[in-house]
Formats: structure tokens, sequence, C-alpha cells
């Protein structure tokens, strides 16, 4: 890719992230704060909306560097600031205005395209477990103590059993599946290992036996 195509890549990344990161808090208020369940059609439209949104910043951005360009056009004197252009200036602002455009074209697009906004949302809700997960674990060394003794239990145990509805327990058991395998693969691999050494120190042990003959 040239280098005005990953201006526009890197654009379309970031905008992604913040989208992602929008509909992360939407999924975190609606099922932890609201007591919600968790719907990917709504979510879907979150990000929908996200991306809209995000498509029409950089529209503006685009515009704006196209008003500074004209106003830079013809203008030769030493410049007073940072974003105070000049004629020299014109070139990039023109290709910026055209890196924001291409940016809130791609974003549209994405916002009309169901399978992006479903990864989206998934990416979405991995990270708002993430984050309960997160914050469940550090409870965990705090909890040690029993239910009566710590004011917060009734709170983060409402917030632990919503916390369930952000997980897919089929894709959660299924987890749990190949690591119980891993588990027995890597127990057999360790007992097949020991029966090897043990025959080898045999072997050794016969041999050396011998040589004292």
């Amino acid at each position: 890719m040239g280098k005005s195509a990953d201006v526009i890549a890197e654009g379309v990344a970031i905008a992604t992230s913040a989208a992602r990161l929008t509909v992360k808090n939407h999924i975190l208020v609606g099922t932890i704060a609201q007591g919600g369940s968790f719907d990917v059609a709504k979510y879907m439209n979150d990000a929908h909306e996200a991306l809209l949104a995000l498509a029409a910043e950089s529209d503006e951005a685009a515009e704006l560097a196209n008003k500074l360009r004209k106003r830079a056009h013809g203008r030769y004197s030493d410049p007073h600031g940072t974003h105070d252009y000049r004629d020299r200036d014109v070139r990039n602002l023109k290709k910026r205005a055209k890196q924001s455009s291409a940016v809130a074209d791609r974003l549209r697009e994405m916002a009309d395209d169901p399978e992006t906004l479903r990864f989206l949302v998934e990416a979405a809700r991995a990270a708002a477990w993430s984050d309960v997960a997160g914050n469940l674990q550090s409870r965990l060394t705090v909890e040690a103590m029993r239910p009566d003794e710590d004011p917060d239990y009734a709170t983060m145990r409402e917030a632990r059993m919503q916390a369930l509805r952000l997980v897919d327990l089929q894709a959660l058991a299924s987890d749990q599946r190949a690591r119980r395998k891993n588990r027995e693969k890597a127990d057999k691999a360790a007992e097949k290992a020991g029966k090897a050494a043990a025959k080898a120190a045999e072997r050794e042990e016969k041999r050396a036996a011998r040589q004292m003959l």
C-alpha cells in the first residue's frame, strides 16, 4: 500500500477501536448497571450509530482541511502559528481532506455491513467481559472475608450474576473441554516420558552389571 492508503487504513482502525469502546461501554451499562440482557441486535444498532458518528467526524475534518486549504492558497508570508497555513501547505491540506473523506466513506460502508457490525459487537462483548472478569478477580483477593463482613458483598454478588449475561456459556464450556484435553495430553506425555526414562535407567543398570562380571 502507498503512504496515503496506510494513513486511511490507520484512520479506519482508530475509528473502529473507538466504536468498539463505545459499544463496550453500552454493554457494560446495559447488562451490569441496568440489569438488562445481552441483545446482539440492539448492540449492532449501537455499533451502526457509533460508526456513522465517527464517519461524520471524518467528514467534518475533511471540510475543515478544505477550508484551510482555500484560506492558505496564495499566502506566502511567514506563518504566525502551527495552524496558520500558507500556500506551500495547500498540497498537504488537499491530501488530508481526501484521506479524511476516504475514512468517512469506509466507515459508512462498515456501518451498512451486518457481518462487520456483528463482529464489532462480539469484540466489544469480549472486551466488556474481560473488564468484568478482571474486576471480579481483583475482588476475590478481598472477598476471603465472610459476606457479613464485606459491605459491598450484595452489590458485587449482583454484579457477578449480571456478568453472566455477557458470557457465551457454550463457548466457555468448549474452552474448558479444550483445556481438559490439553491437560490430559500433557499428563500422558509426561507418563510416557517417565516410562521411557525408567526403561533407559534399567538398561543402564543392566549394562553396568554386565561390565562388572
